[in-house]
């Protein structure tokens, strides 16, 4: 009995590697090409639409799909993802535009339930920020709004449909090879929000503690100002500076990147309809809907909580960039 089901399983789980291949073949897998098997399936989704720094502007002018390339290292400064770019910047517009129609329609009189909710965010973040940053947050506040909103919204896309996008790319007849949806699933926007916290780091430092205090502060914080300790006391500074710009980064991205793979292996469960054993076919097509709904609910906490932990951490380091050890 126990065989029987083995196989059963076996020849499911075969069936839904051929479905997904055909699926992909026939247009409905992100029409940007014909996936073999499910491993390319997933590779394919989880490729960006990379084109060569040289030709970026060549690109917008002449069409990406005739420049662009597929990223084999896994770290090459020579390109650039367009994809991620874009959806950074529709995400951010997006926000903007949301916020915009919003306080059009603010009033002093009975707030609607958007205006309550959006004056709760703010009220929220002005109040970390003054419990965190002891200084001026004429500029820290509303950064830190922006990077939520922000990070809300680029992590909100991984809730569309893995396919949607390349489908509407077939029906429009683009010539786009790959697409990647979610900004905050590649590593380059993680780390590229976090450098630029790293540098308004390093701004304030120098800033609030003049050019003389930050440097002395990196030479004898914390062990001391003996010239013995002078270069330790640097280089664990250095690192500390690093550490915390690269975590910032890699913890967004990791669990958006993680939370990306499971919708797509939870897609993979729908091919299993092209299964041979119709119980099989069925049950494995149900449990698609019900994991990806579930998944979807529970990733939406995901969402806001990356989104808040960025926020925070940017408040915490920044605060920390006002204090003198």
């Amino acid at each position: 009995m126990s065989s029987e089901v083995a196989k059963e399983v076996a020849g499911a789980a075969h069936g839904a590697v051929q479905g997904a291949a055909e699926m992909v073949a026939t247009g409905h897998g992100g029409g940007h090409g014909a996936p073999a098997n499910a491993q390319e399936y997933i590779v394919h989704h989880l490729t960006n639409l990379s084109v060569p720094v040289k030709d970026f502007f060549s690109a917008l002018t002449h069409g990406v799909g005739n420049f662009a390339v597929k990223q084999e290292n896994i770290v090459d400064f020579s390109l650039i993802n367009v994809d991620t770019i874009v959806f950074s910047l529709f995400s951010g517009l997006l926000g903007l535009l949301l916020l915009w129609l919003v306080a059009r329609k603010v009033t002093s009189d009975v707030p609607s339930r958007t205006q309550a909710a959006v004056e709760s965010l703010v009220q929220m973040v002005d109040e970390q920020s003054k419990g965190i940053v002891h200084g001026d947050r004429t500029f820290i506040a509303p950064l830190a709004l922006t990077v939520f909103f922000w990070v809300v919204f680029m992590n909100t896309l991984d809730l569309l449909p893995v396919d949607l996008i390349g489908k509407t790319i077939q029906w429009l007849h683009l010539d786009i090879p790959y697409t990647r949806v979610v900004p905050t699933a590649d590593i380059n926007g993680p780390i590229g929000m976090a450098f630029g916290i790293l540098i308004l780091m390093l701004y304030y430092s120098f800033k609030i503690k003049g050019a003389g205090g930050f440097v002395h502060e990196l030479f004898t914080a914390p062990f001391g100002s003996n010239p013995l300790l002078w270069l330790p006391n640097f280089v664990l500074n250095v690192i500390e500076f690093l550490a915390k710009s690269v975590s910032l980064g890699m913890r967004l991205f990791g669990n958006m990147f993680a939370g990306e793979l499971i919708f797509l292996l939870i897609a993979m469960m729908g091919a299993a309809w092209s299964s041979s054993s119709l119980g099989m076919s069925i049950g494995l097509g149900i449990g698609h809907w019900l994991a990806g709904s579930i998944w979807a609910i529970f990733h939406i906490l995901v969402i806001l909580l990356q989104a808040f932990i960025f926020m925070m951490l940017t408040l915490v380091y920044l605060g920390q960039a006002h204090e003198a050890h």
